[in-house]
């Protein structure tokens, strides 16, 4: 099976203060440009870490122009992360209901998660879906990449489609609380859109 090549640029040696602004880094963490010849192209004059939390790496960088000028970009560097879609035997989906701060409220979703240091795209998709939704697969399907805040972050989302499962129990992290749920794909689109004990009919939570 093929899997991610993971390249998100190499850290320097430049002392980090967790939380505060960074001195300038030498390193580009973006991925590589694959067109030297494109018409399009921002080239990377210098850049540096202006804070480092315990998620977010923010950065500052000064590129030059296709026409020449000037111009400040600011983006999130992400290690990347993999969202999985869990099919059980039946065809129903398993999905996730997990309350999400930034936006207050519980959504709906597959299960997903970010890559840990030198871990594969695959090896990520089978930790997440038996860290959070408690199940291993024996038939994993590379879907494809999404890359789902193209303006101010790095974040590349490996999707991957799960089947043959078994239930082997969550393990979720401290602090992390979410709800298991069996739904049909009739179900998962009324739950994208509908919180309301109404669209829960359809679906088992365990």
């Amino acid at each position: 099976m093929r899997e991610l090549l993971r390249f998100r640029g190499q850290r320097s040696g430049v002392s980090r203060k967790r939380g505060g602004r960074m001195s300038a880094l030498v390193d580009d963490p973006r991925p590589a440009h694959d067109r030297a010849d494109d018409a399009l192209a921002e080239r990377r004059i210098d850049g540096e870490q202006v804070y480092a939390g315990a998620l977010l790496d923010v950065r500052r960088d000064r590129a030059q122009l296709p026409d020449g000028g000037e111009a400040v970009r600011e983006y999130i560097v992400h290690p990347g992360a993999v969202l999985i879609v869990p099919v059980m035997d039946d065809g129903r989906f398993v999905v996730e209901r997990q309350f999400r701060y930034p936006h207050n409220r519980a959504f709906i979703e597959f299960p997903a998660g970010k890559l840990d240091p030198g871990e594969s795209a695959l090896a990520t998709g089978v930790r997440e879906l038996a860290e959070e939704a408690g199940y291993s697969a024996s038939i994993w399907t590379r879907l494809g990449v999404i890359h789902p805040v193209i303006s101010y972050s790095t974040e590349a989302i490996e999707l991957y489609a799960a089947r043959g499962l078994a239930h082997v129990g969550a393990q979720l992290d401290a602090g992390e609380f979410l709800e298991i749920i069996e739904c049909s794909d009739a179900a998962v689109d009324v739950l994208r859109h509908v919180n309301s004990d109404g669209a829960w009919k359809h679906c088992d939570s365990q």
